[in-house]
């Protein structure tokens, strides 16, 4: 990941909010926490200041954020960061960053969900009230929320990767849940729209429930199946189920399978970070690695 050029630190933060924001500018500043793609630094008690420092994608996704957000979160039954300020490029850091709410909590790969019924009927009211048509001119998800089929050979790619390094037990099980997912009818529905990234690190837990969503930089619109497929990686044993029932009782079983298939990439990619977070590799998180394992295990029992 190209880290920015410019250490960010509460100094810096405090100048650029002295520049355009000077009300805001006397808050105390404190390190949040530092992302994939941008830190965060909180700002008094309920505010927070997301600054790029990493993936050059960072400044889209920032302003994406600023632009959808305010529109959808009221909507929304959790806590998730509102966009409250703009903050544009300068002389003194020369990417975007915005001033949003700060919303409490622990990240899920952190502090697992672990009170696995009330957590899967959070996490399916939110998808349900996030999960509505879009406008025809939302943000597109790229490789993400389209055709399974499309991913085919990333499948591939990742599966000989995870097997080549001994890091799953069943390749052929899992190839097996792939193949089916694959196989399901494409979503004939309207676009609606989508977080894009419910990892682990993206979902708040406090006392073993999800108490809030962050990092909407991914937001689009497409095929629910994408964000379903959360329910495997952050919910644990026994809890998917109440979560499908709970969020549509007619889910149709087209979209179930590519659900899986979706878990299945989404998976392989925790258990790769995780790898290089092992090892010392730049950007790796040693903390994925446990959800996605569990959630490819949960996939080959549900699928047999």
């Amino acid at each position: 990941m190209p880290h920015t050029e410019i250490e960010i630190t509460a100094e810096l933060v405090r100048d650029l909010l002295r520049d355009q924001h000077p009300d805001l500018a006397d808050r105390p500043v404190r390190l949040g926490a530092r992302g994939w793609d941008n830190q965060l630094w909180r700002l008094g008690d309920d505010l927070a200041v997301r600054l790029p420092w990493a993936t050059e994608s960072a400044d889209a996704l920032l302003r994406k954020e600023y632009t959808w957000l305010p529109d959808l979160a009221p909507r929304l039954p959790l806590p998730v960061p509102v966009p409250q300020r703009f903050g544009e490029p300068s002389e003194r850091f020369r990417r975007p960053w915005i001033v949003t709410t700060w919303v409490q909590g622990e990240a899920a790969d952190r502090a697992p969900v672990t009170h696995g019924a009330k957590a899967a009927t959070t996490l399916a009211a939110f998808l349900r009230a996030l999960h509505q048509p879009a406008p025809e001119h939302a943000p597109e998800g790229r490789d993400r929320g389209g055709s399974l089929a499309g991913c085919s050979d990333r499948f591939a790619e990742q599966l000989a990767a995870v097997t080549e390094l001994g890091l799953i037990a069943d390749p052929d099980a899992v190839r097996a849940v792939w193949e089916d997912a694959v196989a399901a009818p494409d979503w004939d529905g309207p676009a609606l729209w989508l977080h894009g990234d419910l990892h682990p690190a993206n979902v708040l837990t406090a006392d073993g429930a999800i108490c809030g969503v962050i990092d909407f930089g991914d937001l689009f619109a497409g095929d629910p199946a994408f964000d379903l497929a959360a329910a495997w990686i952050l919910l644990p044993d026994g809890a998917t189920d109440r979560f499908h029932d709970a969020y549509q009782s007619s889910m149709d079983t087209a979209t179930l399978r590519r659900a899986r298939g979706w878990a299945v990439l989404r998976a392989f990619a925790g258990i790769l970070i995780a790898d290089a977070g092992v090892h010392g590799r730049p950007g790796g998180k040693p903390t994925w690695g446990p959800p996605a394992q569990a959630a490819l295990r949960r996939l080959i029992a549900t699928h047999r």
